[in-house]
């Protein structure tokens, strides 16, 4: 009989005959053992089958069915006792190891029901036939076929398909779980790409909360193992989803290694991180908060790489006469001492500098006074009434033509789809 590494788990169905489940409980050897049988076997288990078992199991039980025929009332009980016990036992997704060798109708497609979400593997040991495929082993004088099929390897498209779409609507952290899931259940040729996506989702998940090292790691890592899964088919799209994410990781990594102070790049993922909580999460009090920020990155960047002002830190004297009095008064803070400038003294510097950047926010600052103040006055913001979304993507609008960036320049996350 060939031999197995160990299992965690084994649930095996018996209804009269117990040769097989002898069989297939020498040959898994599982560390936790339940036994699904009609009550009246219950005796032959211990009296029979159990003197048997070469290595006994650290923890057993067993789940009584009534009528093994009546499907409403095997599901019923299996579902009420199986996940518990499973629990009880620690056993984790996919370790468990289902024999239906024994099972009618009725109680296969209970505990395959009932099972699923804990097993990777499900065993039948069944007489050859025509077009079967498996293992030859004898039992006694007959010769059998041990079969055995992972039933994720089919119900993982649907679950991927699933987890595709939390993704695109931006649910990372339930993607990921998905995902990680597909990752526990299926046969191990499939487990790296399901890895992959993984740490695709978690990886923007970690850019959206602005983890912008971490994040790059993760699509590195995971760009690497899609690509590697291309190279053997993969599903449709995912050549595409590989150069998108290598794009992507590019962005990422110019953003983490930039040296200097202000980061250019920054400007570029906040406009698209407002763009996303606004158009895709319809998070109209974030993105407000979101485009402020954005906003000051616009005034920051340009004060620093043209007049090597930083905001957080100025020192009066490199401002315009007419502002170091004001910048002195008004502007310390007396928590670390450093003079700090606020969004709207920022550009009024820039257009008293000369700036054009400056200017621009002159000529545009009528309109953007009644935006930000319609921020202000948000819920996020100082006051009491919710922002409508509709002044966001104005102030949106400003944003971008104020920067100078174009909408199509910005960092876009990949639309996956999965199968």
């Amino acid at each position: 009989m060939p031999q197995e590494q160990p299992v965690a788990a084994l649930v095996i169905v018996l209804k009269d005959e117990l040769e097989s489940a002898i069989v297939s409980i020498n040959r898994l050897q599982p560390d936790t053992l339940c036994f699904v049988l009609p009550a009246t076997l219950k005796p032959a288990v211990e009296q029979d089958l159990q003197p048997r078992i070469h290595k006994m199991p650290r923890r057993w039980d067993w789940v009584a069915l009534a009528d093994p025929d009546n499907f409403p009332a095997c599901h019923h009980t299996l579902a009420r006792s199986l996940p518990p016990m499973l629990a009880t036992w620690a056993v984790e997704p996919g370790a468990l190891v289902a024999d239906l060798t024994g099972a009618t109708p009725s109680v296969a497609a209970a505990l395959a029901l009932t099972a699923l979400p804990y097993t990777s593997r499900i065993i039948v040991i069944a007489d050859p036939a025509e077009g079967r495929q498996g293992d030859p082993l004898s039992i006694g004088t007959r010769e059998r076929l041990w079969m055995q099929a992972n039933p994720w390897d089919e119900a993982a498209e649907s679950v991927r398909r699933e987890a595709g779409d939390l993704f695109n609507r931006g649910a990372f952290v339930a993607a990921a779980s998905l995902f990680r899931r597909i990752e526990q259940h299926v046969s191990g040729g499939q487990k790296p790409l399901s890895r992959a996506f993984v740490d695709l989702a978690e990886g923007y998940d970690l850019w959206e909360r602005f983890q912008y090292r971490q994040a790059w790691e993760k699509l590195k890592t995971s760009a690497k193992a899609m690509e590697m899964a291309s190279l053997f088919g993969g599903p449709p799209g995912l050549t595409a989803t590989v150069s998108h994410v290598k794009a992507n990781a590019s962005f990422l990594e110019k953003l983490v290694l930039d040296p200097a102070d202000v980061k250019e790049g920054l400007l570029l993922d906040l406009l698209a991180h407002a763009g996303r909580r606004l158009q895709r999460n319809h998070d109209a009090e974030g993105a407000m908060i979101v485009l402020a920020r954005a906003l000051e990155a616009t005034a920051q960047r340009q004060l620093f790489k043209t007049h090597k002002i930083k905001t957080w830190d100025v020192r009066p004297e490199q401002l315009p006469q007419a502002l170091q009095e004001l910048c002195r008064t008004c502007l310390l803070d007396d928590i670390d001492g450093k003079f700090k400038l606020p969004l709207q003294v920022q550009f009024r510097i820039l257009a008293a500098l000369g700036d054009p950047l400056g200017q621009a926010f002159l000529r545009e600052w009528p309109s953007m006074k009644t935006l930000l103040d319609a921020g202000h006055h948000a819920v996020l913001g100082h006051g009491f009434e919710p922002i409508k979304a509709e002044r966001v993507q104005q102030l949106y609008d400003v944003a971008l033509r104020l920067s100078g960036v174009s909408e199509g320049s910005l960092p876009r996350f990949p639309t996956l789809g999965v199968s």
